[in-house]
């Protein structure tokens, strides 16, 4: 074996370009295929964990303006939520789960000598679970029902109106400011904001009682299961309509009266579209692999070729065509193994610098202020699908060395000494 494996490399020495050739070829299709692997998966991976911040299978109605009569009502009533609505998305609508209505206004919170202009949000419990805010152990709670049910004034502020107002001090069982009336801060939130500015979160009971005495509101959101395609979320979208339609006096088709924002739906489309973009980077690796195929069989076929003198002389001094085919076989397998371990290696290289480098970038985005949206992320691909690849190579190199040379030595010896 160490006598063949030495033949071998002195073969490939002295044919250093056709080796060469036959490498890149082969180094080339496993490095263009990991690449595109890992652009799709990055892709997929940003643009997911942007549907991750919240739950993916969120919906939420918006009341507005009818914009057609109905039942003797006329067009253009502003239209708003009552407590009747949000019972009927809590026990008559199967599909939902988590459940609460919202209600927004900027108020200035102040603790001493330091003060904002924040948005305050009136929510119930299920508001955290829905948005998926993040409060650790040492940071206190979120609204539970005991605070709806007293009309408690507490608060749950984010991360960064603790840091303004508070400095380094934890404002957990602090009392802030917000206009004239004081309100005990039982939690924060760490979960970093993407859009705007930071929000605060006051029972939706104490809200209404403070702020909004009518009782009525324009937002409610809520988590729903069991809706898997995007004709069932539809379908929902249209129930949801008739139910709410048939409680404020306005027609199902009025799409102005109830705006419905569906983000399952959404991602049920999001998961259609990247569906196609791996059958299409799929496609084009596989193609990849295919020239790479193509080139090493021909360069073998060549190799094999050029040595049809050599096989004759080695058959009529007694060399037996195992013998043979085993050499070439041999030859085949180093080079798509050599050459396709570099491959792999320069892609896998190129991978991982790029998900180094945008982990850094993410980095020094989050200590920053602003949006945090991410389009790109970890363009990293499954060592398993790189083996797979890298031996369908070695493999195809093995069958395109064996035919080529299993021809060679069913020649005759004389007819093959004849050879050019």
């Amino acid at each position: 074996m160490r006598d063949q494996l030495q033949e071998i490399f002195s073969t490939l020495n002295q044919n250093k370009l056709r080796t060469t050739l036959t490498g890149l070829s082969v180094s080339w299709g496993i490095f263009i295929l990991i690449i595109l692997l890992g652009a799709g998966n990055g892709l997929k991976n940003g643009v997911m964990e942007n549907f991750q911040e919240r739950s993916v299978n969120r919906v939420s109605l918006r009341s507005g303006t009818t914009s057609m009569p109905f039942m003797g009502l006329k067009k253009g009533r502003n239209l708003q939520f009552a407590d009747k609505e949000l019972d009927i998305i809590k026990t008559d609508v199967a599909e939902s789960r988590l459940v609460t209505p919202q209600s927004n206004r900027n108020q200035t919170i102040s603790n001493g000598n330091e003060f904002g202009s924040y948005q305050v949000r009136g929510v119930m419990p299920d508001y955290r679970g829905i948005e998926k805010l993040i409060i650790r152990p040492e940071d206190g709670r979120f609204i539970n029902q005991l605070d709806l049910k007293d009309d408690n004034k507490v608060i749950v502020i984010d991360k960064k109106i603790e840091e303004t107002l508070f400095k380094t001090k934890s404002a957990i069982g602090e009392y802030v400011k917000v206009e004239q009336l004081m309100f005990k801060v039982v939690g924060v939130n760490t979960k970093k904001q993407g859009w705007g500015n930071p929000s605060a979160y006051i029972p939706f009971s104490t809200y209404q009682m403070i702020y909004n005495p009518s009782k009525k509101f324009n937002n409610i959101t809520f988590t729903v299961e069991g809706l898997n395609t995007k004709a069932e979320n539809e379908a929902f979208n249209e129930d949801v309509r008739k139910e709410v339609g048939r409680s404020m006096s306005f027609s199902a088709e009025d799409k102005q009266a109830l705006y419905v924002n569906n983000s399952q739906e959404d991602y049920i489309q999001t998961q259609k579209i990247f569906r196609g973009i791996t059958l299409f980077v799929a496609i084009i690796g596989i193609f990849t692999l295919i020239a790479g195929i193509v080139g090493v069989s021909n360069i073998m076929l060549v190799s094999v070729k050029e040595r049809t003198r050599e096989i004759g002389i080695r058959k009529a001094i007694g060399a037996s065509p195992m013998s043979i085919l085993k050499i070439i076989v041999l030859e085949s397998i180093i080079i798509t193994s050599i050459f396709g371990y570099i491959g792999m290696l320069a892609g896998i290289g190129v991978t991982e610098g790029a998900n180094y480098l945008m982990k850094q970038a993410a980095a020094a985005q989050a200590s920053s202020e602003g949006m945090q949206m991410s389009v790109f992320k970890d363009p990293t691909v499954n060592l398993g699908y790189v083996l797979i690849a890298t031996a369908i190579l070695i493999i195809a190199g093995v069958v395109a060395g064996y035919m080529p040379a299993y021809k060679a030595v069913k020649v005759k010896p004389i007819e093959a000494m004849r050879k050019d």
